[in-house]
């Protein structure tokens, strides 16, 4: 639910300077900070200026970071611009900001629809969208991995040798740091470290691609969002990612995101990209998804903890770690 909000006025009159190059003689007619996103702030704004009315999204710095690679929001913003050159479904990004109130920030088209994962597994007014996002979750998918790589060189991943084992020891790395005891995590990195699947070479990848950052309207996908963990890496990755049980927004029966089976998303992408990832490697980056949302939580919980960020949101992400380790061990079960 969108949520009006004091500092609206502040803002007002701190982005009419910036938005001045795009929108001449702007008026700042509504602004809301919209719900959800732990680590980013976005701002919804209906300007009234000479040309009509124009709705427009505001990304803005919040106070860390989820994991240590994460990007800036300037490199978001080359990434969205590189993946609507792509004919990835994007917002079109207007322009970045490098100080907006004391954090970096930027603009793009605002978009209409839903991202609520629990309403899109769930809402009878989207069942048209339900039915047809897996064939369109494959399209975006490969239209992503099919984005060059040339003027990205600054993304995680990048360096020669930045594979599956600098992903691994990352991870060590960042479970450290939390300063607590999870050996069901450490199992599951020492699980990863010894089933690495072949590699299905190197691409963009979105790295937070499930429901939840996909808008939708009543009958199909409108906006592919939250690019913050994009990095380049192993393409089977994205795939993987919708299908962890935190995803599913509580329809445990639809293995791809609560809405469907994985089959017709997998040999849909394999057909458009003429790669042959199997539902084997798929469990591998499940696995691997898992610990990465685990410690993600860990890390954020202890902004709070360690009073960086005072928020009820992220020390309930701490809690929610458990989730993922029981699932781990769900997962394992019997592998050796």
């Amino acid at each position: 639910m969108n949520a009006d909000v004091p500092e609206a006025a502040p803002l007002e009159t701190t982005m009419l300077g910036a938005l001045q190059p795009h929108f001449p003689d702007a008026r700042v007619m509504t602004a809301h900070l919209l719900a959800g996103g732990a680590s980013k702030e976005t701002w919804a704004l209906t300007l009234e200026t000479a040309a009509g009315v124009q709705e427009i999204i505001v990304r803005r710095a919040g106070g860390g970071a989820m994991y240590s690679e994460q990007l800036t929001l300037n490199g978001e913003y080359k990434v969205i611009q590189a993946a609507l050159t792509a004919g990835v479904t994007v917002a079109q990004p207007f322009t970045y900001l490098p100080d907006l109130m004391g954090r970096e920030a930027f603009i793009s088209q605002r978009l209409h629809g839903e991202t609520i994962g629990r309403r899109v597994v769930s809402r009878p007014e989207l069942h048209a969208a339900r039915a047809a996002l897996p064939v369109r979750m494959a399209q975006e998918l490969a239209r992503i991995h099919s984005v060059g790589i040339k003027g990205l060189e600054f993304l995680p991943g990048a360096r020669v040798g930045s594979g599956v084992a600098h992903c691994i020891a990352r991870l060590y790395v960042e479970l450290d740091s939390v300063l607590q005891p999870h050996p069901v995590i450490e199992l599951a990195l020492r699980w990863l470290s010894l089933h690495e699947p072949p590699s299905h070479g190197r691409t963009l990848v979105h790295g937070d691609f499930r429901i939840g950052n996909l808008m939708v309207s009543e009958s199909d996908l409108v906006g592919v969002l939250d690019w913050e963990f994009a990095h380049i890496g192993d393409p089977a990755e994205d795939l993987a990612w919708p299908l962890i049980r935190a995803w599913r927004f509580g329809r445990d029966d639809q293995h791809l995101g609560g809405i469907s089976a994985v089959r017709p998303f997998l040999e849909t992408y394999n057909a458009l990209t003429g790669r042959t990832i199997t539902t084997e490697t798929l469990f591998y980056w499940e696995v691997m998804g898992n610990v990465k949302w685990a410690v993600g939580a860990l890390t954020q919980a202890k902004r709070h903890l360690d009073g960086l960020e005072r928020s009820v949101e992220l020390a309930v992400l701490g809690r929610l770690s458990s989730e993922m380790e029981f699932e781990l061990l769900h997962l394992l079960n019997g592998r050796g």
